[in-house]
């Protein structure tokens, strides 16, 4: 129902497009963990890019309740109440000059009934081409909660994210997006997603659509615990 909103929202929509993103973590131990990340990207009104980097992320340790809610996840930092998130990025785009983006993020995980996950994530983007820098500042609130199909566990979804964008001194964009997490196997999930985007930055203001399909890989160099910090048994 959520997709036949978004697809129905105005009809001068530019075409839909296609968004392809590899992520690949890996767990260094109980509280940090890094990861890299290729993806095309528009979000927040960017033209047409290609964004590569890594980051590193920081935990606390997981909670009861969050570990009973994200038992099927493969992000084992979906069980922490509290990630921190240091990353650098290369923005490329045609005939555009590289440019080079710091991102800092506190991502904040609250248990909610019905089994039901809530995750605040908050951005602060630095980026700077030649000798011009801009920043910005974005906001994803995500609910998610896993259906069990027979033995298999697919993780539906919804998020809207708004972006505050300082070379318009205004929040300029907001998206919202739908999807599914499929997990395959211990190690391999595949994120299929509807996207929509209005951006207000410019006049007039122009809405998106987009298709996303995203690849994590997750694999962990201590096999003594389970992606939860749970003690694993035979």
């Amino acid at each position: 129902m959520l997709f036949l909103c978004f697809v129905s929202l105005p009809a001068h929509a530019q075409d839909t497009q296609f968004l392809p993103e590899v992520d690949s973590h890996l767990t260094v131990n109980s509280r940090a963990r890094v990861y890299l990340v290729a993806k095309d990207d528009r979000e927040g009104g960017d033209p047409h890019q290609f964004t590569f980097g890594p980051s590193i992320q920081f935990y606390l340790k997981p909670l009861i309740k969050l570990q009973h809610v994200t038992l099927f996840n493969l992000d084992d930092s979906k069980s922490r109440p509290l990630v921190l998130e240091s990353g650098y990025r290369i923005v490329t785009a045609p005939d555009t000059p590289v440019e080079n983006r710091l991102s800092e993020v506190a991502t904040f995980h609250f248990p909610l009934m019905a089994g039901i996950l809530l995750s605040d994530g908050n951005t602060a983007d630095l980026d700077w081409q030649n000798e011009s820098s801009t920043w910005r500042y974005h906001n994803k609130l995500t609910l998610e909660r896993s259906l069990p199909i027979h033995s298999y566990h697919p993780i539906p979804y919804i998020a809207v994210e708004p972006f505050y964008e300082s070379q318009h001194n205004k929040w300029s964009a907001t998206d919202f997006y739908a999807g599914c997490l499929l997990p395959v196997g211990k190690h391999v999930e595949f994120n299929p997603y509807y996207e929509y985007e209005n951006n207000t930055g410019k006049s007039p203001n122009q809405s998106y659509n987009f298709i996303g399909l995203t690849l994590r890989m997750y694999f962990s160099l201590h096999d003594a615990t389970s992606p939860h910090g749970l003690q694993k048994t035979k």
